[in-house]
């Protein structure tokens, strides 16, 4: 049976949408494919524009290969790119726009049971509740799981799926685009999905890929508990790097892993009632981000804003996870506005029973 927007002579665009429920079931097909971010609303605006030149890109450039170790997909993209004229490619230029060629090329897609679709919720918004209580409630002793739930609420907003809305029908798995090349803005480099963001740099996924840490959100954030371990363990005090604003206020000590002795209950569990007892620093643009750092927090395209209030003040914890939150996500300007934020959703956890 033919995709709704497969219909004779019919191309839609930003310019000409056309039937609100034929863009939805162009939005929906897009979605599952891994190219659309986000919105099944009818409505053909820049995200879909945007979703389709991707698309198109991949067509005319997917091999299959991976830009980093996780090795290949299942299949090349641009294998389904054919019946163009003389036996050629049916896609060859990135308009934006749904034609009849490509409708038929995003047809074997979705109809071919190699290319996975990605998962979606019956109930969103319980599902989404019952991940992140379940990444709170993990008895980790590789990371603090509660630094691990305040890292998702920035990450994903603590969601594994889209939740629908009245204008909306998306429940989709969430999954964040990296258009990474400057020299091809429409070249999705990696998708990182679900509540955790794990991150893979080959499309589509493998069906295990899918059905493992994509479907799974407490396998979807094994990885980040490993990621801030090792840069607890590696990038905070050595030997790979240290942390810069860790080296300003407590040179002397060594590495702490936490305040409470591994056998007591409260071991690497008790970060909310910690981020709770320390004082609360006001942050505004070009506080420095630490004291005698020659830069200071700056706004930028990824956080418009340089202002923060009553965030728990990373230098009174008696552990160093604060610094490795901070080299989870790099180093410079944009590191210090995601430590804060991480810091502030460790505030708003929950409180843990006898707190």
């Amino acid at each position: 049976m033919p995709r709704p927007y497969q219909q004779d002579g019919l191309t839609i665009s930003q310019s000409n949408s056309g039937d609100p429920a034929v863009v939805r079931a162009l939005q929906r097909d897009l979605r599952a494919l891994g190219y659309l971010r986000s919105g099944i609303d009818g409505r053909f605006g820049p995200g879909t524009a945007g979703a389709v030149r991707s698309l198109q890109y991949d067509l005319m450039n997917n091999t299959g290969a991976s830009r980093s170790n996780d090795g290949r997909a299942p299949v090349a993209i641009a294998s389904y790119n054919r019946g163009g004229p003389g036996g050629g490619p049916a896609v060859t230029a990135l308009t934006g726009e749904v034609n009849q060629a490509l409708a038929v090329c995003l047809d074997r897609l979705v109809g071919d049971d190699a290319v996975v679709a990605l998962p979606h919720a019956d109930d969103a918004a319980a599902q989404n509740a019952a991940a992140l209580r379940a990444i709170r409630d993990t008895a980790s002793t590789v990371a603090p799981a509660l630094f691990i739930a305040a890292m998702v609420v920035q990450e994903s907003g603590g969601r594994h799926y889209c939740v629908p809305s009245a204008n909306d029908e998306d429940s989709f798995v969430v999954v964040g685009l990296d258009r990474g090349d400057r020299d091809a803005p429409d070249h999705i480099t990696s998708r990182g999905y679900g509540i955790g963001q794990y991150t893979i740099f080959h499309h589509p996924p493998r069906a295990e890929e899918v059905t493992d840490f994509i479907l799974d959100p407490l396998r979807n954030v094994e990885r980040a508990f490993a990621e801030l371990r090792e840069k607890f363990d590696r990038y905070v005090v050595g030997p790979d790097d240290r942390a810069d604003d860790r080296t300003a206020e407590h040179p002397l000590l060594k590495l702490r892993m936490c305040k409470y002795a591994p056998a007591d209950a409260r071991y690497l569990r008790d970060c909310r009632a910690c981020a709770a007892s320390v004082r609360r620093l006001e942050i505004r643009r070009g506080t420095p981000a630490y004291q005698g750092a020659s830069f200071g927090y700056q706004p930028d395209q990824y956080y418009p804003s340089a202002v923060y209030h009553g965030v728990p003040d990373r230098a009174g914890f008696e552990c160093d996870w604060p610094y490795a939150v901070r080299r989870y996500n790099g180093s410079g300007n944009d590191s210090f506005h995601y430590q804060t934020r991480v810091l502030l959703n460790l505030l708003a956890q929950p409180a843990q029973d006898g707190e």
